[in-house]
């Protein structure tokens, strides 16, 4: 072959390579790298937001109490706030200070209140659906700047327990899942007439959802199924999410879980509440269907993992472990410096892939000693974690190929270079 003939062929290579890495970025969407656990880590604080609205509407030192107790949730890794507070227009006040401390904390908001009517709260007249509708639809035309976008919105939080009553009772399921669905639409409609990003999610209590969410119900209200449990053990939780995603066809958001509830789970010591948190949020973190955790609750009731002065339980550590966990950064490349988009990189418990650059994040536990790292048609890998492993340059190799096929992924290399 002649010399010129020769750097033809190579300059249509390079261009060739060229116009090839160009169309992979094209092709391939960046993928989701992840800083947590879940897309949503929050914990609730009902018995403060909701139980004790009234009395903190007459009470201007119960901003203090607010402010204490969403410093400490921030400090877990929590990104949302789960706030009770009634949509009423009397109940505004008080929702205001709620949602204005969470933004001093950088805390999303989930919306978790209702109209104080529907379950008769603080001796208010039960409502209607129909009443229920009319007054959403004025509090979110009135209230919108409440709203941020990447908030949780629920409009009616366990709506079984209150208006006609519980579908599983009245045998109206059919009636149930119109009200939920036009709950939705209406308030999806409004929050894009606001051009804000707002989540919307319909929570109810397990046994309604095993009836009530069928794979339709569930693409109408998002694709997501969001359950308010309590069960014994770890296992069972685990067990149950599963079975509601499959019947369901959705992902789960658990928007109530916690111990101990003494009926279920008897008496526990402090130490037995955070090995049972710690237990769960184990299982459940290796499980895809999940997208997300609302811990119920932060101070009060049987569960609280704070005490009255919100002093830390041991429960606290085990949520901060998860909500906060070590984030593992770096890159994948081949032997030739070629970055790989869509390469695996996994812990036991998550996995992600690398984006379109070949970088990734990652979290893992402090049990987490290996990183596995695989790639199509290149040899899968495993590395060792260390502390504090920061921006990993990791080289997997291709098998054994052609002297052509190296030719290439060297040229590759010095492209990217």
């Amino acid at each position: 072959m002649k010399f010129r003939q020769f750097i033809f062929i190579v300059i249509l290579l390079v261009l060739g390579l060229t116009a090839y890495r160009f169309m992979q970025k094209k092709a391939n969407p960046i993928t989701a790298t992840q800083t947590g656990w879940w897309q949503i880590q929050s914990i609730d604080t009902m018995k403060y937001s909701r139980d004790m609205a009234q009395v903190g509407l007459e009470d201007p030192k119960f901003d203090t109490t607010i402010d204490q107790q969403l410093k400490a949730i921030a400090m877990t890794g929590a990104n949302y706030v789960a706030v009770g507070t009634p949509y009423d227009e009397k109940f505004i006040p008080m929702l205001t200070r709620w949602v204005t401390i969470a933004r001093k904390y950088n805390l999303h908001v989930w919306f978790r209140g209702n109209f104080a009517g529907w379950e008769g709260w603080f001796d208010m007249p039960k409502i209607s659906r129909e009443q229920h509708l009319a007054m959403l639809t004025e509090f979110l035309a009135r209230h919108g700047d409440l709203f941020e976008n990447g908030d949780l919105f629920t409009p009616c939080p366990e709506c079984e327990n209150g208006g006609p009553g519980d579908p599983r009772q009245t045998g109206d399921i059919e009636g149930y899942r119109l009200f939920l669905t036009t709950e939705y639409r209406m308030s999806e409609d409004s929050f894009k007439q606001m051009g804000k990003d707002i989540k919307i999610y319909d929570s109810m209590n397990y046994d309604v959802a095993s009836q009530v969410m069928d794979p339709r119900t569930t693409q109408a209200l998002g694709g997501v199924v969001t359950i308010d449990h309590y069960v014994a053990s770890p296992d069972q939780l685990v067990h149950d999410v599963r079975a509601i995603a499959d019947a369901s066809g959705g992902r789960v958001f658990l928007g109530e879980i916690g111990a101990p509830i003494p009926d279920i789970n008897g008496d526990m010591s402090d130490a037995q509440q955070a090995e049972w948190l710690r237990s769960a949020l184990s299982k459940l973190s290796s499980m895809p269907q999940v997208i997300g955790i609302n811990y119920w609750v932060n101070v009060g009731g049987s569960t609280a993992i704070w005490d009255d002065q919100v002093n830390p339980k041991p429960a606290v550590l085990a949520i901060t472990t998860f909500f906060s966990p070590e984030i593992i950064t770096g890159s994948v490349k081949d032997q030739y410096n070629n970055l790989i988009a869509n390469a695996k990189v996994r812990t036991m418990e998550k996995a992600v892939y690398t984006d379109t650059s070949g970088n990734f994040s990652i979290p893992a536990l402090p049990t987490d000693t290996l990183l596995y790292i695989s790639a199509d048609k290149y040899v899968d890998k495993s590395i060792k974690i260390y502390d504090n492993t920061k921006n990993m340059d990791i080289v997997i190799e291709r098998p054994t190929q052609s002297s052509v096929q190296s030719f290439l992924d060297y040229l590759r290399g010095l492209l990217s270079r």
